[in-house]
């Protein structure tokens, strides 16, 4: 119980080290021209809409953080008896609980299921927008290479004063697609591995507040 809780209240302080790591890196790829680079390369601007995307992802991930770190206080609130200053979702489980009768199961395994759709909820939007990085990285890998395939298909006869610009043409076409695809891959990642952790978080504050639902709680009722 200890370490769970441990867990949850650590999660913001987790977050900000996270965030300040991906302002470190970002500062440096501005220092090195990567964001420049990165900028002239695509001039779809896929690979900008995803860094985008994930930087207001991110964001909402440290809300979160804030928002299950408060959970976590209430649920400390109700083990030590001052759960009467803090409120939300585990303090509105736990006074529906004391609300029904004690041998009502099927209400008490609804109330659970409220409380878990409200938990995990809000995170079933940003896994969808984790997707769509994944998408935009493909959508601009086959617009880099349908770029490709135009070019080619329009090469009537091959003149070697043609030959700089052609390799221009073919290169840039060949970058939009590979920028974006990875530029998408690793913002999927690193988005996906915020998610998980507060995934990992829900699960806890959910199997602690069943437990004491069970237990403590359910004793005393």
């Amino acid at each position: 119980m200890q370490r769970d809780a441990a867990s949850a209240d650590t999660l913001f302080l987790t977050w900000l080290a996270f965030a300040g790591v991906l302002l470190f890196a970002a500062a440096l790829l501005w220092q090195y021209g990567v964001w420049r680079m990165l900028l002239d390369a695509d001039p779809t601007g896929i690979t900008m809409t995803i860094v985008v995307i994930f930087a207001a992802a991110t964001l909402w991930c440290g809300r979160r953080s804030q928002r299950l770190c408060a959970e976590r206080a209430s649920m400390d609130g109700w083990r030590r008896g001052t759960h009467g200053r803090l409120h939300g979702h585990i303090d509105d489980y736990f006074r529906n609980l004391l609300a029904q009768q004690p041998a009502d199961a099927g209400a008490r395994g609804r109330l659970a299921e409220v409380l878990a759709e409200r938990l995990h909820g809000p995170n079933d939007g940003a896994w969808w927008v984790n997707g769509i990085q994944i998408k935009l990285g493909l959508l601009g890998k086959v617009i880099g290479f349908s770029i490709l395939a135009i070019q080619i298909s329009r090469l009537e006869s091959f003149d070697p004063s043609q030959t700089q610009d052609l390799l221009k043409t073919l290169t840039g076409g060949l970058g939009i697609a590979l920028l974006t695809t990875a530029v998408g891959l690793v913002a999927n990642m690193l988005l996906g591995l915020q998610l998980t952790r507060l995934d990992r978080c829900a699960d806890e504050l959910l199997a602690d507040a069943m437990q004491y639902a069970e237990t403590t709680l359910g004793q005393a009722t």
